[in-house]
């Protein structure tokens, strides 16, 4: 009977609001949207009026559900440290005509366990949801229709405290809509992961990915192991060192730097995730990536040890839990059971990722079990490891999830993939009816540049912008609707060897966070860039409000040039990913100025040419000038013939890269880099008619630690007739392929005048990556970039 007053009550309520909800507003590209929700509600139709936040307003609740009186509070407390006065939450059923702030139960079943109906009148606010984390997220709506001062920590009383007039109804596209925190390569105290758990909460994200064990920190107290957090939370302190450029610990050195949590701590953390309606998923690493774990108990390694907490990078991974000892069982399945215990969500993490398998071929108990399975390889080992830890897993009533090298040797009957190495771990998996978490590196790597190095804090390199975390589809196309069905949804990662301070962690995932956030959230229909961007606005003043440390990438301009067919001439565009940007650029090499020219559309460039270009706002700079060189020569857009293929993971701009008028930076992954993995550059260029060639150039990149070595020696040929070449210059290598420096290096040679139709470009892979490396034997990378010619 309770039901049914509860649906008449919500259609009578619904008629006087607005004659229906009508589907989801997508606005137009660049324009701004009524209301700068985030991540874009389902639906939503603005209404005339507002209502008014104050004194003698009353939140109520309906009795008997203590989780919904709980939310209701966090609203009032959340408005009451912002705006100075109370509002009273009543348990009971709400007698007020006006004034009121009502948590009602949906009859409406459609809206799931995260849905949730939302309609603001001047006289009411009614919020219905089926269960408490849909009220949760309907509050987070209601926050965020507040002004962006509800976010601050002082009171703002001469703020005025009222929300848009309106109805909504909103549920999200995916289940899983995660973030994933390293606090193992640097420790993080326990009230910055509250304040990360407080992002994933504003943003409708559901689970928190802790990665608490790897080789640089064990932060988990394992009270059966107390060596694990003794020995294991501790390593020496090289801070102050590059992170690819430590040593391991020296005899007399004191590990100094690390900390863990308590489990007393980690429940804590728990407890404040729960009242956010977070699962949090813990990650505990095996077989590799476990040198903290050894270093405390070696007796579970393939050697013995001794071992020592890596202060920086391991690479290749070496360290390995030995398989092939019963001991190392009993050791994880006592370790998982604390584990187990502690949280309670269904997951747990048990990483599976770069697992190097040498040990296990040098070790006669592995070797020994191979032979008593009947397993064919160490591949197979990893996935008998794999399979013996989930069952123990299931045991205790969790489901395994691991990174999507678990899927070799053969996926464990149960296990989940979370796919980072691209899509296709996750695609297979899928197949094979396996759920799966998406999280590439190309659209999910937090740890990646989002801006300008130079501009940007130290990071691992990459990029990732913005608007490619926008851009990304969980969901590969390539997928039946059953197979799709396995897709829980999307996750970022932020790995923090780079990261070292809460601030730098901020600002590595704010707004990216808001994109991906969207991207778990939002209908893909109902996606849109333009939208996004507008909506972001208010968003970057909430986290000014909220005192966070965000990103100022997406006021960077960023250059987007085209070649005009026909023409040896640019048209370049100036571009940001922020909503109406004031532009100012210069030609003449100066840093642009409030006074300098204001960008309006495309500039053409017809001749070499240097753009510089800020941000501005009220004479203000938002970010400082980028800087571009712009290459116009006679091979520009010309068409370039190679004879070996470039990588598809590194295609510097695709088939015209090598004559696009822009070069390389020294990140390999700037996106100008054509890759050449073992093979030689012959690129050959058609001028299209006889034409004088006085100078060519052509730029490399060396960057050994990637094993991206610069050619042995570049050769120049010309031609009249495309068949017949000669050599006119030959030019050798005097950077030694040994040194550490990265440096791009351009070759270039005087042709004095020679007249030719066609040039062709031959340059020299080492072949293979040299003695004394760790990739010794495998083949070498070699990176071109623009072939100028004068």
């Amino acid at each position: 009977m309770k039901k049914v007053l509860a649906s008449l009550a919500l259609v009578v309520l619904t008629v006087l609001v607005t004659d229906c909800i009508k589907p989801q507003m997508v606005p137009s590209p660049g324009a701004k949207p009524q209301q700068s929700v985030v991540p874009l509600p389902l639906r939503m139709e603005r209404a005339p009026g507002s209502f008014a936040f104050s004194r003698e307003v009353r939140l109520f609740v309906e009795p008997g559900d203590a989780d919904v009186l709980q939310v209701a509070r966090y609203f009032a407390d959340r408005l009451q440290a912002a705006a100075g006065f109370e509002i009273p939450v009543v348990s009971g059923p709400s007698g007020a005509s006006s004034n009121a702030v009502i948590f009602r139960a949906a009859p409406i079943e459609a809206l799931g366990d995260e849905g949730y109906d939302l309609s603001v009148t001047p006289r009411a606010v009614i919020l219905w949801a089926e269960k408490p984390q849909g009220f949760f997220y309907g509050v987070q709506t209601l926050l965020q229709l507040l002004p962006a001062e509800v976010y601050a920590s002082k009171p703002s009383p001469a703020t005025n405290w009222t929300v848009p007039c309106l109805s909504m109804s909103d549920t999200p596209r995916y289940r899983w809509r995660g973030m994933m925190l390293d606090v193992s390569r640097h420790f993080f105290p326990k009230e910055f992961v509250k304040n990360f758990i407080d992002y994933l909460a504003m943003h409708k994200m559901n689970t928190f990915h802790w990665h608490l064990t790897d080789d640089q920190g064990w932060r988990i107290e394992i009270k059966r192991y107390p060596k694990l957090t003794e020995v294991g939370a501790w390593r020496v302190d090289c801070e102050d060192k590059p992170w690819g450029e430590r040593e391991a610990q020296k005899e007399g050195e004191k590990a100094a730097y690390g900390g863990f949590y308590t489990q007393d701590e980690v429940k804590e953390v728990i407890a404040y995730a729960r009242s956010r309606f977070v699962t949090i998923i813990p990650e505990i690493e095996m077989p590799g990536h476990c040198a903290a774990a050894l270093a405390a108990y070696p007796e579970v390694s393939c050697t013995g040890g001794p071992f020592t907490v890596p202060p920086g990078s391991v690479w290749p991974p070496i360290f390995v839990y030995n398989p092939g000892k019963e001991e190392t069982f009993e050791f994880l399945q006592n370790v998982l059971s604390e584990v187990a215990d502690l949280f309670p969500g269904p997951f747990i993490h048990i990483g599976g990722d770069e697992v190097d398998k040498t040990a296990w071929k040098a070790s006669a108990e592995c070797q020994a079990v191979m032979a008593a399975q009947g397993l064919k390889n160490e591949e197979e080992l990893q996935s008998y490891f794999i399979r013996r830890i989930e069952k123990f897993l299931n045991s205790k009533n969790k489901r395994l999830i691991g990174w999507d090298e678990i899927l070799q040797g053969g996926l464990a009957p149960n296990a989940t993939v979370m796919s980072w190495r691209g899509t296709e771990g996750g695609i297979a998996a899928a197949r094979q009816g396996h759920d799966v978490v998406m999280s590439p590196t190309s659209n999910c790597y937090f740890d990646y540049y989002q801006g300008t190095p130079g501009q940007e804090p130290p990071g691992i390199g990459g990029y990732l912008p913005l608007r490619r975390v926008y851009a990304f589809e969980p969901t590969p196309a390539d997928l039946t609707a059953q197979e799709g069905r396995h897709i829980l949804g999307p996750q970022a990662n932020l790995w923090t060897e780079f990261v070292p301070t809460p601030q730098h962690a901020q600002y590595m995932v704010l707004p990216r966070m808001a994109a991906l956030a969207e991207v778990g959230w939002t209908s893909k229909p109902g996606r849109d860039w333009g939208s996004f961007k507008a909506r972001l606005v208010k968003q970057l003043q909430r986290y000014d409000q909220a005192g966070a440390n965000w990103a100022k990438s997406c006021f960077e301009v960023r250059f987007a040039p085209k070649v005009v067919p026909g023409k040896k001439e640019l048209v370049v565009n100036l571009e940001t990913e922020s909503y109406r940007p004031e532009i100012r650029y210069t030609l003449d090499g100066t840093a642009p100025a409030a006074s300098s020219p204001l960008y309006a559309g495309p500039l053409t460039i017809n001749r070499t040419t240097v753009i510089k270009a800020s941000t501005f706002e009220s004479g203000r700079t938002l970010r400082g000038p980028s800087e571009e060189k712009f290459y116009v020569h006679k091979a520009l857009g010309d068409t370039v013939l190679l004879e070996y293929a470039f990588s598809d993971q590194h295609p510097g701009g695709g088939p015209s890269g090598l004559t696009d008028g822009l070069c390389g930076s020294k990140d390999r992954d700037d996106g100008r880099w054509q890759g050449f993995e073992g093979s030689d550059l012959a690129a050959t260029i058609d001028f299209g008619r006889p034409d004088v060639i006085s100078r060519v150039s052509t730029g490399f990149l060396q960057n050994t630690k990637d094993s991206v070595f610069l050619p042995s020696a570049i050769e120049y040929l010309v031609s009249e007739d495309g068949k017949d070449f000669r050599s006119v210059a030959v030019l050798a290598n005097d950077v030694p392929p040994l040194s550490p420096e990265v440096l791009r290096k351009d070759f270039s040679a005087n042709l004095k005048g020679i007249k030719a139709r066609y040039i062709r470009v031959r340059a020299r892979n080492i072949g293979t990556c040299p003695p004394g490396r760790p990739d010794a034997g495998e083949k070498a990378w070699l990176f071109a970039d623009e072939i100028i010619v004068d």
